[in-house]
């Protein structure tokens, strides 16, 4: 098959970015979009309110379109800002400390051959810098934004995509506005699931369409030592909780907890039995701590999302509700 004619009018690539302590990660990222078997139409940096980095970039990357943020501080934003600019027919993401193998485009064009496709998603393995921690279980390894076990081993439907690999078309955006601010991480700020809010409605305006996660789009997410820490480990997982609270309360629980569900209930006792029979099976004493970390992380996510159901008010939703970019937010 010709991945070209499955995405006609080619595919821009965002890449939003904060702080200049990453400058050579988001150059090497740039670097591997540039060695993409399938080439992107275009590469689009989107600063989020750092003027020096602003500036640095629109020097170096002459082949980049590079642009500031345009709304409040936040990657919704940024990413909001990029999705306005793009020209491709479909949008893909990567994280400005992500690097993207060479096929990474040609297997998500692939998937666009499906006409009731809006978006597809594809496999991320964590980079770690000081290596990953015995205790880390990789159940958890959605804290550091990668895919984490229990995932589908093959392309298959999902409720939603990860932000580090992912891509619509553009005509999604265009349909549903764009990422919600208010949800999102800013900066260090350990939320998330502003992708989720964004992939549950749009499959709820349209019911017959679907997202896809294929493995073979594969990139690489460093994971640096800051985030092998016990401590960002918890402050992530109470913030999800936090987020799925906000979540739910804008899309309703059937669809905001249908994934968690079965992660819960299944993926998660067998991550705790999986740990207990390392320990008595290979004598791997660190299954313990995959173990315990599996019961806290759980712990802790449920702890957020209770206390976060219970503190939102309505004029918190209001407030959300109103960080939705409504208009059409591509640039054809």
């Amino acid at each position: 098959m010709d991945t070209r004619k499955s995405c006609e009018g080619g595919i821009s690539v965002i890449i939003c970015a904060y702080t200049e302590e990453r400058w050579e990660q988001l150059v090497e990222a740039l670097d591997s979009v540039r060695c993409q078997t399938l080439p992107p139409q275009e590469m689009i940096v989107v600063i989020d309110h750092n003027p020096s980095l602003f500036a640095r970039s629109r020097q170096i990357f002459k082949d980049v379109c590079v642009l500031e943020n345009a709304h409040a501080r936040g990657l919704s934003g940024a990413r909001n800002t990029g999705i306005a600019r793009a020209r491709g027919q479909i949008i893909a993401f990567m994280d400005e400390d992500a690097l993207a193998d060479s096929t990474w485009l040609e297997s998500l064009a692939r998937i666009y051959a499906d006409s009731s496709v809006m978006g597809v998603g594809g496999l991320i393995s964590p980079l770690w810098v000081d290596g990953r921690p015995t205790w880390f279980p990789e159940e958890f390894n959605w804290v550091v934004g990668c895919t984490y076990r229990g995932v589908s081993e093959t392309a298959a439907p999902v409720r939603n995509l990860i932000g580090c690999n992912m891509s619509f078309r553009a005509d999604v955006f265009r349909s549903i506005g764009g990422f919600r601010s208010g949800i999102g991480r800013i900066g260090s700020v350990p939320l998330g699931c502003e992708e989720t809010e964004l992939c549950i409605r749009a499959s709820q305006q349209f019911p017959g369409q679907k997202f896809i996660y294929t493995p073979t789009a594969r990139v690489a997410h460093r994971v640096p030592s800051t985030r092998t820490r016990f401590e960002y480990f918890r402050s992530r997982c109470y913030a999800e909780g936090l987020s799925k609270a906000l979540i739910t309360s804008l899309v309703g629980g059937r669809d905001g907890l249908r994934s968690e569900r079965a992660y819960t209930f299944k993926t998660l006792p067998l991550g705790v039995l999986r740990g207990m029979g390392d320990v008595i099976a290979r004598r791997d004493i660190s299954g313990f701590g995959r173990a315990f970390a599996i019961v806290i992380g759980l712990l802790l996510t449920t702890w957020g999302y209770v206390l976060g159901k219970v503190s939102i008010r309505k004029p918190t939703l209001q407030k959300l509700e109103s960080g939705l970019i409504n208009e059409p937010l591509s640039g054809q």
